[in-house]
């Protein structure tokens, strides 16, 4: 049987979301709750891979398994799993599912404060400098305009093709934050921050609407501001076709 574990975790103490020898990570984690509680080993898939320090409201693995899961199994599974990790929700699925391939879309936000607050430190990117929020504005409807994002991936990627369909790039106000919402099919490493690196440039004047404009179709990631610290990011959801689940 085939199961989607849906997971929600605060990536602070965590050195990414896939397993790594010798590295303290979110897949490590539930893999090895996942045998304390059933007493058998576990294969874990995972959807969508975030970078060390980065959140995720919502993320998945998935994994075969020919044992019966007990109804208890969530209240298990979390009474095991560190504070900073949870189980939401676990759900059979057909032997084809894949959590990862059959994703087709995947939502981010990245948080920015202007205020210095002693609650948003290690969840959002503090920022204490002036913005022109039209200019930001201009800069996510520009984004949303281009389909090859070369320029947004960082090197050591072992991706096919740089092309990404976005279907939502905003900058809006949320719990006293500045947050880039950006949704799309798909996206490449360091791919949000990015964006949200280079369009503050813009924000704050330092470049144009323009030069993000060359900076894009100039299909080369050293042009772009990869600055920004993964703990203002969040994966908010990883959106699957209505009848898978």
């Amino acid at each position: 049987m085939r199961y989607f574990l849906e997971v929600s975790y605060k990536g602070t103490r965590y050195n990414g979301f896939q397993v790594q020898d010798n590295a303290h990570t979110i897949q490590s984690e539930v893999a090895r709750a996942l045998e304390i509680v059933n007493r058998s080993k576990f294969e874990l898939t995972g959807s969508s891979r975030t970078d060390a320090g980065v959140h995720a409201l919502q993320n998945f693995f998935h994994f075969d398994t020919d044992l019966e899961l007990a109804d208890k199994m969530l209240y298990n599974l979390n009474a095991v799993l560190p504070p900073d990790i949870v189980a939401k929700s676990i759900k059979p699925v057909g032997p084809e599912a894949h959590c990862r391939f059959n994703a087709v879309a995947r939502e981010y936000k990245y948080f920015v404060y202007q205020s210095k607050s002693p609650f948003l430190d290690d969840r959002a990117y503090y920022f204490p400098f002036k913005l022109d929020i039209e200019k930001l504005h201009k800069a996510a409807a520009v984004i949303q305009g281009y389909t090859d994002f070369t320029s947004f991936s960082k090197r050591n990627t072992q991706v096919k093709t740089f092309q990404c369909a976005i279907m939502r790039s905003q900058w809006m106000y949320e719990n006293g934050c500045l947050v880039y919402n950006v949704k799309a099919n798909r996206f490449l490493r360091g791919m949000v921050r990015g964006l949200v690196g280079t369009m503050l440039k813009v924000g704050r004047g330092a470049w144009s609407i323009s030069d993000l404009e060359t900076i894009i179709e100039a299909k080369d990631c050293t042009k772009a501001d990869f600055s920004t610290p993964p703990h203002g990011l969040f994966l908010v959801e990883v959106s699957y076709p209505s009848d898978q689940l």
